[in-house]
């Protein structure tokens, strides 16, 4: 019986790497919800600023593990980039504290510390990210290659959970409002420590285990130095190392350039992050891509299945392209145009009433039960819902997953990921429905944002576990790393969407109020019905408010539900798309599911 047991039971090292990637996600996704409300608060920046930033930011964040891949696979090994990678995410959460400490004095100080935090976190993250996922496939041996799906569903519970914590405790300690409602511009770097600790605590867990625990099937350290690997590692009959000829590493870097310029001047307008930073990391995906098919030692069944994996990525563009939005415009949708006033049960109530009483009559005031009942959940943390549906969901879709295998009903990985666009383009498709009546002033209910986030999250589960899963079945060992680093380029692509789509997010009922303070009548000055002067131009500017409704491909977008209907298009698109290429994607994955 106990035999059995550890035949069938998930290695030690799985929950190590569980922990690690806990913190690490507990610092990201903390300072994630922070970010843009920080930047838009703090530092004083426009909405579509922030937004294209933050998806510059995330963007960057998944083209670094590229370069942190092929320096692991040839230079340092899993284990060091994952050590090396932490510390550098600590040091810069510990610049944003540094620049949320001092941007009231020294505005222009204070930005200059924020940007460079988020280039140290950036490319620590790049060392971190695909080291750690890569490490998971290695823990188990080949016949048991079909429990990944699985390991990776546990391992994206950790990634959730560490989300979850960093959703809940920064917004509590860094984005505080008083009882009328006024932001506390200089709580936000409490919230920036609290990442930086977790991170710090992230490292220590895989420092001190990872001897132990971290170890192949046969007992060898797993991600040693690249010198250290054994033909043990690879599959039979797999070639151990790549063959890039000169020919095509100089064609990689001039189709870099060209494709770089190609986007550049695609892109209207002059801000550095949409005008460099998103091409280069377009460019940077599509020649990697290229790059690895140019490898001479490729078999066809190789080179079938990274064109899956290639195939895959290309749609996972437009899911993390609606999902991102969690941290830009829905955080600004949260802040201003939705009603986050909780009720608490009325026995809750009295309960937290009873020792809220007690504080007060220790500290003299007076007390009211029923401000006790009611909370206003900080906009930030409204993406918490999202970690906290993963933790409950993520056992059972492993369970169902694991049942389908059994009955021999599974579907294959492509499939699994249509259903999360699919789901995908049904959240958006409810929101926007649920905006369609609101007009300037009205408030969203906070219960469409919590469904939005449910069924996102379903969606989730469907797609970016089982695309971690993919790669890691599909991937010849020379590549493992290269082509985590090609699957988060699909991630970093989606991000740098997700950064120009929340750019064009219509005017918010803050806004309009804010106009109307100001003697402007902002929806004439939208429907081009009133001409404004250029003292009410100035206005609008210095307050941030635009005068004109954002474009997107051509179309202008009037209004929350255009907004919205944008998303749902595109995911609907894609999961029909690449639900009619399954027959196709299924014969080039040559028996792998």
């Amino acid at each position: 019986m106990s035999e059995t047991q550890v035949k069938t039971a998930h290695p030690k090292g799985l929950w190590v790497l569980f922990g690690t990637e806990m913190w690490e996600r507990f610092n990201f996704y903390g300072m994630r919800a922070l970010l843009t409300l920080f930047l838009v608060n703090s530092l004083l920046m426009k909405e579509e600023d922030a937004s294209l930033i933050y998806g510059g930011f995330l963007g960057l964040c998944y083209l670094t593990p590229m370069l942190g891949g092929f320096i692991a696979d040839r230079f340092f090994g899993n284990r060091n980039c994952i050590l090396i990678g932490g510390l550098m995410m600590a040091i810069g959460q510990m610049m944003l504290f540094a620049s949320a400490s001092i941007f009231p004095s020294s505005l222009n100080f204070a930005t200059t510390i924020m940007y460079s935090a988020l280039g140290i976190i950036v490319f620590g993250n790049g060392f971190f990210k695909p080291n750690i996922s890569s490490m998971v496939g290695s823990l188990y041996p080949a016949q048991e290659k079909s429990k990944l799906d699985t390991a990776f569903t546990i391992f994206y519970m950790g990634i959730n959970l560490g989300a979850f914590l960093g959703q809940f405790i920064c917004p509590i300690l860094g984005d505080v409002k008083d009882h009328g409602g006024v932001r506390d511009i200089h709580a936000f770097k409490w919230g920036f420590l609290a990442a930086s600790i977790a991170m710090l605590l992230g490292t220590l867990v895989f420092f001190f285990l990872k001897n132990k625990y971290v170890i192949s099937p046969e007992g060898r350290p797993l991600g040693g130095l690249p010198s250290q690997n054994t033909a043990s590692d690879f599959e039979v009959g797999e070639s151990q190392s790549a063959v890039f000829t000169p020919k095509s590493l100089v064609l990689a870097v001039l189709s870099f350039i060209g494709l770089y310029f190609a986007f550049h001047f695609s892109v209207d307008g002059t801000n550095v992050v949409k005008t460099i930073i998103y091409p280069i990391i377009y460019a940077s995906g599509m020649t990697l891509a290229g790059l690895i098919l140019s490898d001479s030692s490729l078999t066809k069944v190789e080179r079938d299945r990274i064109i899956v994996i290639y195939i895959v990525s290309f749609f996972i563009i437009f899911f993390w392209a609606a999902f991102e939005q969690a941290g830009s415009s829905l955080t600004f949708i949260a802040d201003n145009q939705t009603d986050r006033l909780i009720n608490f049960p009325v026995i809750i109530g009295y309960f937290l009433g009873f020792f809220k009483a007690i504080y007060e009559f220790i500290i003299g005031n007076g007390f009211n039960v029923m401000a006790v009942k009611m909370w206003d959940m900080p906009p930030s943390m409204v993406q918490i819902f999202n970690g906290l549906f993963v933790v409950a969901f993520a056992i059972p879709f492993s369970m169902l997953w694991d049942k389908l295998r059994a009955r021999g009903k599974e579907p294959i990985s492509p499939v699994k990921q249509a259903i999360g666009l699919a789901l995908m383009a049904l959240a958006y498709f409810i929101i926007a429905n649920n905006v369609k009546d609101l007009g300037n002033s009205g408030l969203l209910a906070l219960k469409w944002l919590i469904l939005l986030y449910l069924i996102q999250t379903c969606a989730e589960l469907c797609l970016s576990p089982i695309g971690l899963s993919l790669v890691g079945k599909l991937s010849p060992k020379r590549f493992s790393s290269l082509l985590y680093g090609v699957f988060f380029l699909s991630n970093a692509s989606g991000y740098a969407l997700a950064g120009t789509l929340g750019s064009i997010l219509p005017s918010t009922g803050d806004k309009f109020n804010k106009a109307k303070e100001l003697g402007i009548d902002l929806q004439g000055v939208l429907d081009k019905t009133i001409k404004p002067t250029a003292n009410q131009l100035k206005l609008l500017s210095d307050n941030h408010i635009s005068d004109h409704n954002p474009i997107f491909a051509g179309f202008e977008i009037h209004n929350l539900f255009e907004f919205f209907m944008v998303f749902v298009i595109l995911t609907g698109l894609a999961a029909v798309i690449l639900f009619s290429l399954t027959p196709f994607l299924k014969k080039m994955m040559h028996g792998i599911r």
